[in-house]
């Protein structure tokens, strides 16, 4: 652990946690101090896993089975983590899925899932989270957006309305809460390198490289490093902002 990170002594809870880039988060906290609180719908042997690399940097973490997109489970686990780490001073809603159709053909239930999932899960934790941050008086919660919340994108309307959402809620939590200390912004990743997009046709990946000024997908990390400056002191005066990780995609 890094004796003068930027995160010494603070915790963070962060939403689907287990893999992708709410992993490369949660480490990324982690080498910089933070004590670490995540969840997942369950907690199986890749989140054990998980846990095990962000606790191997030396600080607390823990896993939580949880479902984000229930307001019950929600205040439940929340309460839960207050009382095993003591506080929460920083919220990632990272959990998210996607349903792709064009609007057509989509599905009520593709509709409804993917916005309780990417967009009513952030209400929950935010919802539980908001009187813990009030009373510390202090607190930065993380909205993970995309750019296809800024623009749209055909065939994931629900994607995008749900994208979009975190989005409008980031800026209204900013200004409902900036006079309690609380700080609310949104990450919008544009074509990053994961498990997802790797496995698309190497035609397809490279017609996304062409869009993009800088030439190449991003990477976890890269979210994670912009995350690490949203979550610390660092950014102190940033509130209800919404900052494009697309190497230039959507200028």
């Amino acid at each position: 652990m890094n004796a003068k990170g930027l995160l010494e002594g603070k915790v963070a809870l962060i939403t689907g946690a287990a893999r992708g880039i709410g992993k490369a988060i949660a480490l990324k906290f982690a080498a910089e101090g933070a004590d670490i609180a995540f969840t997942d719908l369950v907690i199986d042997e890749i989140g054990q896993q998980t846990e095990n690399e962000i606790a191997a940097l030396g600080v607390k973490a823990k896993g939580y089975a949880s479902n984000a997109a229930s307001f019950e489970e929600t205040e439940k686990v929340v309460a839960q983590i207050k009382e095993d780490f003591g506080h929460i001073d920083i919220l990632v809603n990272n959990a998210g899925i996607t349903k792709d159709g064009i609007l057509l053909r989509m599905s009520e239930a593709q509709w409804d899932a993917v916005i309780a999932v990417n967009l009513k899960s952030a209400f929950n934790f935010i919802h539980a989270l908001v009187p813990i941050m009030m009373r510390q008086r202090c607190g930065s919660i993380i909205n993970m957006a995309s750019v296809v919340g800024v623009h749209g994108n055909a065939g994931q309307a629900n994607y995008a309305a749900s994208k979009a959402g975190l989005i409008a809620l980031a800026k209204s939590v900013g200004q409902e809460m900036g006079s309690r200390g609380i700080r609310a912004n949104a990450i919008a990743p544009g074509f990053i390198d994961t498990d997802m997009t790797k496995a698309l046709p190497e035609d397809i990946r490279a017609e996304w490289v062409k869009k993009i000024p800088l030439r190449r997908g991003g990477t976890v990390e890269d979210i994670a490093n912009v995350a690490t400056f949203l979550a610390s002191d660092m950014s102190s005066y940033v509130t209800g902002q919404v900052i494009q990780v697309d190497g230039g995609m959507n200028m």
